[in-house]
């Protein structure tokens, strides 16, 4: 039975990055950060994209209407940094925004940190394997200079522009998987998920809100892995991808 233990522990933290939070607090929360709002509710008049997270949402109507915009507010963040970026492209980075502020199912994979503009961060979150390469093949032909987003930037001007050190080249370029896209933009916001939408086991950026929000479930599957201080952060983390084969053999 000790194995079981083992790869147990191991597969609540591979799932669910060892989370700061107690487990109480991974079910329906909002992050502390820039933008959130404190506690989860309903919004029903969220603008387009960010629609379907209306029936409860972190983010405002406000927020969501200024995702849409070309030069938002929310953080001066210029998509267009290397020429103008494809509306397909545009599409996958304005529902990764809307994931990022609106989703309450997010809490096993909030972590802690010290910034100036947030307190915590979402890291690891297993993103199902279709929106990632959905997100890539969208962007294959629009330009960037930077494998990560979050940093690095010139900002003397009070947006966001490439570093003289750093060249325009298209995305394909930069990110040449799809995985290099989705874990590397955002310094592991995400990891890509070996499961499909619909499973159960990846959170889904793209989904039909009329029949209900997929990620509840997902969120649910995961918190339900953790017991309070489960594990300490020291333990290595390990990629979500091996959640599938661990689960075999616990069931087994």
């Amino acid at each position: 039975m000790a194995w079981k233990q083992t790869a147990l522990l191991l597969l609540v933290c591979i799932a669910t990055t060892c989370s700061a939070r107690d487990r109480a607090d991974l079910l329906n929360v909002c992050m502390d950060a820039k933008h959130h709002k404190t506690k989860p509710g309903p919004e029903d008049k969220l603008h387009d994209q960010c629609r379907p997270w209306k029936k409860n949402a972190c983010c405002s109507v406000n927020t969501s209407q200024e995702i849409h915009k070309d030069s938002s507010r929310l953080y001066n963040f210029n998509w267009d940094h290397c020429g103008k970026m494809t509306p397909e492209c545009k599409r996958h980075f304005i529902q990764d925004t809307c994931l990022y502020e609106c989703s309450p199912n997010l809490g096993p994979w909030i972590q802690q940190v010290d910034q100036s503009w947030r307190k915590e961060r979402i890291l690891n979150v297993p993103l199902c394997k279709e929106d990632c390469q959905e997100w890539w093949e969208a962007c294959l032909t629009s330009s960037t200079c930077k494998t990560d987003w979050h940093k690095g930037w010139d900002w003397t001007s009070g947006i966001n522009k490439c570093p003289d050190t750093a060249a325009c080249n298209t995305f394909q370029y930069y990110f040449p998987t799809p995985a290099s896209l989705c874990e590397g933009l955002w310094s592991h916001s995400y990891k890509v998920s070996n499961y499909s939408r619909g499973s159960g086991r990846c959170i889904q950026m793209w989904f039909d809100s009329t029949q209900g929000n997929p990620n509840e479930e997902v969120v649910k599957f995961y918190a339900s892995l953790v017991a309070s201080r489960a594990a300490p952060h020291s333990v290595v983390l390990l990629v979500p991808s091996l959640v599938p084969m661990l689960s075999l053999r616990l069931l087994g």
